[in-house]
Parts: C-alpha cells; structure tokens; sequence
C-alpha cells in the first residue's frame, strides 16, 4: 500500500468516527430537545463539512515545510519593510525566486483560504495556503526580480499576517527553452499540466506518452457501451489527445508518440519484466490499437505485447531517435501515484548505458501525498512550493513564467483534452457551490474539471533532478 493510500485510509476512518460521534450528538439533541432539531443539525453540520472540512489534507497546517536546498543558494540581504520585500543586489530575471516566510493564520483564516498577496507586479498576485496556516512557508517570487530590484514589490497577508523576516532563495538554470526537450507523460494531457509552457516555446520538443489511460470509462458506459467497449473508446481518445493535443503548442506530430500501454498496469510489468499485463478493464492484451496514430515504428510494434521489456526498448528507441538534451518526467520525491513512479524507474533503466545520456533530468508533481488540493488557490495565482517535510534530500526548485496569454493557450489544451471534459459529480459540484458561497473560493474560467484551476497559473514548477 502506497503512503497516500496509507494516509487516505486512516483519514476515512477518523471521518468514520468523527460521524459515529455526531450521529450520537444528534439523536440525543432529538431526544432531550425536539424531534426536528436532528434535521436541521445534520443539513448544517453537512454543509460546513462540505465548506470547511472536506479538503484531504493529511497533515496539521501548523507544521513548518521543511526543504534542503544546495549550499550557496541562499541570498543575503533580504528584509520585510513596512509591507515591501527590499533588496539591495540585483537578480536576474529570469532565475528560479523562493522566500521562505513564517505565516500565522487569523481567526477568519480558518473558514477563508489565508494567502499573501503580492503587490507592485504588473500584474498582482495571490499565493494560498491551508486553512488555519501557522509555520513556514514558501512563497514562489519568480518573475518578480524587477520589481523586487525597485523596492516596489508589497506583501500582504490576507487572513493571515506574516511574521519575522523572510529568507531568499535563487537558482541559476540554463535557458531550457533553447533546448531540445522531451516531456514523459504517464497519461495523456500530464504533459500539458506540467510543462506546456516549456515545450510549447522549447527549440524541439518531443512528447512521449506511455499509457493509454483506458480505464475508469463509466462516462462513456453511460453512452450505452459495455464496459470493454466503453474503456477502449476511452483509450483511443486519449491515444488521439497525446498525438493531436501538442500540435497545439507547435509540436510536429511525428514528435508526439503514444505507446499505448495499459493504465495502471506499469508496476505489475515492472515486477515481472517478461510477461503480459492486460488492461484492466478493456479486455486487450495488444497495445497496438491504442499505437495507431504515431508516425513511425517502435520496438513494441513487433507483438504488440504490454511487456517491461518492450517498454524499455521503446523508450530507448526513442530517446537514440529524438537525443534530448532535457527530460521532464514525473518525480517520486513528490508525486505518489504508480504509474508516475513507474514512468519515472522506466526512463532511468532505458538510460542505463545508452550511447545518448541528457544533460538536464526535470521532475514534476501533478499529484501530492499529502495535499489533493496543491496548487492551492486560484487559476492564474502563483504556485507556491508544495509541502514536504523531509530534508534528506536537496531540492533545486525550477519555474517557469507564464503570461496571461500562455495561460489561455494551456486552458485551450487542457480543454481539447477529452479525459477533462465530463461534469464532475452532482456531489462535487454541490460542495464546490457551497465551497464558493460559504468560503469564498472562485471556480476557474476556463472549465470544471479540478485541474483547470491547479495548473493554469502564473507559474510552471519543475525540480532539478539531474544538471551536468
């Protein structure tokens, strides 16, 4: 059992007792007050669970972040003056910016998302924390070197109140977008979540997607389709979106390659090297319907069979092919779900020995442990660092600025993805309106879908793996 399926189990059955003891609470208000005095309790406690206490956050938002960051980083010098961060040396523009704060959240930030608003930007920004926030935090100051040079860069505490004075943190990186650039997407459209600024404006970009994400089709059973029929339906669309979608941002179709493999499935292929895992749900053991649309052969095209092996030798097919000079791929440090830590192992071994190694390893994190709700805030806030609490290993933190129009080009994308497009439940959208309503969180402009307001924002945030 992974450490979020850990860490969800034991908050589901604290949720268990927590209701256990407010059944109790409202049979005995039935009992010793009025019979209709349970109803109109449980709407309300619902509702404020609903608006309040429905987040999965698997840790006390009192804890302080902890982050291990290579010597020589650290920039003297910064001080919090009447509400403005001061500087007195200059930074480049374009260098990775984190300031550690310490935040003390109000009696408000407790039913109201407490964030430091950043004034004196072009345009101004928003960074949100936990509800109830009271430790060290890390704010993303990326893009801000100008107005950080002019004295002109404000904080504000917005039901919360920042406390002592901050630390800055700067890191030097190569320009990647100069470079040739290949993106690892376990599932169709986590290129786009994770790095469509950067291999939208990259000097070659190839993107290389490994699954298929057949499963979990009941949007399509509801069309009528059985539940094989219906998966694969789900897989080719998604087949369709990793090769069409990047045609987008301007990527050559050849250069987009879906391989076709079977979601979920990566870690049995990774116990057992040799042997077939069929999908789950779309009763195919073939990963060559869902390979149809790439623009050249591979390896696996030989038998078709969802094998370690194959794997492996596609990705060295086309890592020999394509020879980046950078490879943004999912990170375990930070992203726990297996098909990412798989994609990841995957890229690592088909390495091992390859005539062709990459200057610069990229991680990401679409998925938390700890925190489903990470980016917290809304679209086109910043992306503040994500918890941890672990410093046994460095981390070089490297983010990318996006303008408004970049924004709306990876709304667009997203959009075109078909995996995002359905209504969420009834459910969600009902705690979402109440969410809104009672505790003041905006829905994104540019769709339903939980990662329209996680990953159209003002920052794209990759960690330094690997730099020769």
């Amino acid at each position: 059992m992974s450490r979020k399926q850990q860490l969800l189990k034991r908050h589901r059955r604290t949720k268990r007792i927590a209701l256990l003891i407010g059944l109790l609470v409202l049979i005995a208000a039935g009992v010793l007050v009025a019979w209709w005095l349970p109803l109109i309790l449980a709407v309300v406690l619902w509702a404020a669970h609903e608006a309040w206490f429905a987040d999965h956050l698997f840790y006390s938002p009192n804890e302080d972040y902890a982050y291990a960051f290579p010597h020589g980083s650290e920039v003297p010098g910064l001080r919090l003056d009447a509400g403005r961060l001061l500087l007195d040396a200059p930074l480049a523009a374009d260098d990775t910016l984190i300031v550690g704060i310490e935040l003390q959240s109000s009696w408000l930030g407790r039913f109201i998302d407490p964030a430091v608003e950043l004034l004196g930007l072009q345009t101004p920004d928003r960074q949100v924390f936990e509800r109830g926030v009271g430790g060290r935090r890390y704010l993303n100051l990326t893009g801000a070197a100008d107005a950080l040079a002019a004295g002109k860069l404000q904080v504000r505490g917005r039901f919360c109140r920042i406390n002592g004075q901050p630390t800055l943190w700067r890191f030097r990186q190569p320009d990647y977008r100069q470079q040739r650039v290949m993106v690892i997407a376990p599932h169709a459209d986590d290129a786009e979540l994770a790095a469509f600024s950067l291999y939208s404006q990259a000097a070659e970009s190839w993107i290389v997607t490994l699954t298929a994400g057949e499963i979990e089709a009941e949007h399509y059973q509801q069309m009528g389709l059985p539940k094989a029929q219906a998966a694969q339906l789900k897989g080719r669309l998604r087949a369709w979106d990793s090769i069409a979608v990047p045609r987008w941002a301007g990527v050559p179709e050849a250069q987009c390659v879906q391989l076709g493999y079977f979601c979920m499935q990566l870690a049995a292929m990774q116990a057992a090297p040799d042997q077939a895992q069929a999908s789950r749900e779309a009763q195919l053991s073939d990963t060559r319907l869902f390979r149809q649309f790439n623009a050249f052969a591979l390896p696996g095209d030989e038998d078709g069979a969802p094998t370690w092996h194959n794997l492996i030798a596609d990705l060295r097919a086309l890592l020999l092919k394509a020879r980046p000079q950078v490879i943004v791929l999912p990170t375990p440090l930070l992203d726990p779900h297996a098909d990412h830590i798989c994609a990841h192992a995957a890229i690592l071994e088909a390495l091992e020995g390859l005539a062709w190694q990459p200057d610069t390893l990229l991680g990401y994190a679409n998925h938390l442990h700890d925190n489903d709700r990470w980016p917290m805030g809304d679209s086109g806030a910043g992306v503040a660092l994500p918890p941890r609490f672990d410093t046994a290993d460095e981390l070089v933190p490297c983010s990318f600025t996006l303008a408004l129009s970049q924004q709306q080009d990876k709304a667009m994308a997203l959009g075109m993805m078909h995996d995002l497009q359905p209504r969420a439940p009834f459910k969600r959208r009902v705690r979402r309106w109440l969410q809104q309503v009672l505790a003041g969180r905006s829905p994104s402009p540019y769709g339903e879908n939980e990662f329209f307001r996680k990953a159209v924002r003002r920052h794209e945030l990759l960690w330094v793996l690997k730099q020769d």
